[in-house]
């Protein structure tokens, strides 16, 4: 049966564009665009509309697909009840690839109607070097901008000349809004931009400094990646003809901080929230949701299965999941805002079991060493202070490193890690055969896991059992 696609209903022609989006990806088109083209359906409103800036010679196919669209494109917001809807969305009313029109990139970031300038670079995108939280000023693409001006190939480039001639022109003050899934997004935005300012234009800088603001943002939206088959089954179900169509999971949110110094949209119609502060909701995310999918990666995948939704019907993790949110993590969660926590729990399990919207756990499993010190060391240190249950966070750092050291699943399956920041000392202690030098590992520095005694006690139970037993067997007794 074909999806009813529910098309905007405003005038495209009335639309002005106020934001200049750099990143025209996925998530950005099912999350930033799909609430803007929802305000602009109110007519007080139609000075919102989206510029979107590609700077990628890799964006030319999606570019030259929206550019031949007219920016409206397609997208299908998949019900974890099986049931889905589709939206024809119109809030991209411009669009320029950098490859072939860079000056017209530069002249909209300079023009005094664009307000806002969002981005969708990705984390890699803000040049930040991980060890010493520098921007990497030695970069190819960075040195190049920082010498030609007017054809430049990162975002900085593009941002510091627009900024240039908008400071010549008088043009006013503007807001650089991050819509990146990364803690205080706003904050590292602000030091990559200002190390870049500061390094080629300290005019520019100073200016910078009173003129623009950076407000933290916290974005949640499962987006899977559209491939060429994706296309052809929306294209399909939907019974339209679209060469750039996204497809995502029905829970959004966007909390922002209100700190917009050239005035905004009124996002809050559509169920934006705004704050003075992001921290606790990032905290609740972080803790909550990247926390428990860090805890489910490893012994789903150790235990044979490959996608989350199909972990997450296996009653077993579904309620290891479960325990550690009601246990482990929710008494240092304070609930933000009006946030009802346990709707939140309730609703991570179902969007994790959303078979609409499969994930890989291999992606769950990529990069632990980045990911244990942001989502499961804080609440850790804090469980192991206050003498808590430490049972299934012990468990989840022993089917870590039989995940590291063996590369053998439960059922024989050999497979590959990636782990792209791993040291040659990290490579030294999951060598080991004694457990205990693992708990060295550099993903676990903010925390000395060797001086409680009641967590290697467990977690050398648990290399054992798992090593003997396999993960979900250990996982069964943990249960019981």
């Amino acid at each position: 049966m074909k999806t009813q696609v529910i098309s905007f209903g405003y005038n495209r022609e009335n639309v002005k564009s106020g934001i200049l989006h750099i990143g025209v990806g996925n998530f950005h088109r099912a999350h930033q665009e799909y609430y803007t083209s929802l305000l602009l359906e109110n007519e007080d409103q139609q000075n919102w509309g989206i510029c979107g800036a590609m700077i990628l010679p890799s964006d030319e196919r999606l570019y030259k697909a929206l550019k031949g669209q007219g920016g409206e494109y397609t997208l299908t917001v998949c019900g974890r009840n099986g049931e889905d809807t589709a939206y024809r969305l119109g809030a991209l009313n411009e669009l320029y690839w950098g490859i072939e029109e860079p000056e017209k990139i530069i002249n909209k970031i300079a023009d005094k109607d664009i307000k806002i300038i969002t981005l969708t670079i990705t984390e890699g995108g803000y040049n930040i070097e991980k060890a010493t939280g520098a921007f990497i000023l030695e970069d190819e693409n960075i040195r190049h901008d920082l010498q030609h001006h007017t054809t430049p190939k990162t975002a900085f480039g593009y941002v510091a000349e627009g900024l240039r001639r908008r400071m010549n022109l008088g043009n006013g003050s503007v807001t650089i809004l991050s819509c990146d899934n990364l803690q205080h997004n706003g904050n590292t935005a602000k030091k990559a931009f200002m190390s870049f300012f500061c390094a080629q234009d300290m005019k520019l800088a100073a200016w910078v400094e009173k003129n623009v603001t950076f407000p933290n943002s916290m974005v949640d939206r499962i987006t899977p990646a559209t491939r060429p088959e994706d296309i052809s089954r929306l294209n399909k179900k939907n019974g339209v003809c679209d060469e750039a169509p996204v497809y995502c999971e029905d829970f959004i949110q966007w909390v922002i901080e209100d700190k917009f110094i050239a005035g905004r949209p009124a996002w809050e119609r559509v169920g934006v929230e705004f704050t003075d502060d992001v921290t606790a909701y990032e905290n609740m995310k972080l803790s909550l949701l990247n926390a428990s999918h860090t805890l489910l990666s490893y012994p789903s995948f150790l235990s044979g299965y490959r996608k989350v939704d199909d972990a997450m019907h296996d009653e077993r993790i579904e309620k290891f999941v479960r325990q550690f949110m009601d246990i482990d993590i929710t008494p240092y969660v304070p609930a933000p805002g009006n946030t009802d926590l346990e709707l939140y729990k309730k609703t991570l399990i179902e969007r994790f079991g959303n078979r609409s919207v499969s994930d890989q756990i291999a992606r769950l499993c990529f990069d632990g060493i980045s990911k244990f010190p942001v989502y499961v060391m804080p609440n850790l240190g804090k469980m192991i202070n206050d003498g808590a249950d430490l049972t299934r966070v012990a468990y989840l750092i022993a089917a870590y490193r039989h995940y590291l050291k063996y590369k053998v699943d439960d059922n024989g399956a050999a497979f590959e890690v990636a782990e792209p920041w791993i040291t040659a000392e990290d490579l030294q202690v999951i060598g080991s055969d004694n457990a205990m030098d693992f708990l060295a590992l550099s993903a676990f520095g903010s925390v000395n896991l060797k001086a409680s005694e009641s967590f290697c006690s467990l977690y050398l139970n648990f290399v054992e059992e798992i090593k003997a037993n396999g993960a979900m067997k250990t996982l069964e007794g943990i249960l019981k």
